[in-house]
């Protein structure tokens, strides 16, 4: 292993790989999306809990992939937890980079980054509760009715 290869894996970023926080699902979500990476297969998904006024109340992860996409995953949920809705639009991919620690290539850095571009899009991603206790509507649904 060469000593740039060994600097990624670095103690912390091992122990979120090892030890991942809030792994797993979450229970009613409100919000929520996955992503993949298509040239290496790594995939996350993020679930997000949101309260009434915009801030995130509980992130979780899941995925499959290499070292680096799941442990940056488990960093930035456990970071994005507690902030509003600008604070993580305002988080930047330089940011995230920067969050993740040790140098990584350009290659690398899409495996850093896949986390954050679904966090981005999380948040734009309601969750639909087909049995919550909102209005039902008896009529068809706009793809039924073609």
């Amino acid at each position: 292993m060469s000593p740039s290869e060994h600097d990624i894996y670095e103690e912390h970023v091992l122990d979120h790989y090892e030890d991942p926080y809030h792994r797993g699902a979450l229970d009613h979500p409100t919000h929520c999306d996955e992503g993949n990476n298509p040239l290496c297969g790594d995939v996350v998904h993020i679930d997000l809990r949101l309260t009434p006024d915009g801030k995130i109340e509980q992130a979780w992860f899941d995925g499959d992939g290499c070292v680096i996409s799941q442990a940056s995953a488990s960093m930035l949920v456990e970071k994005m937890e507690g902030k509003t809705l600008d604070e993580v639009k305002a988080f930047s991919a330089d940011e995230m980079l920067e969050l993740f620690g040790p140098k990584l290539t350009p290659n690398r850095q899409k495996c850093c980054l896949l986390s954050w571009r679904v966090l981005q899009s999380a948040v734009h991603s309601p969750v639909e509760h087909g049995d919550d206790d909102g209005p039902q509507f008896g009529g068809p649904s706009l793809s039924e009715e073609s």
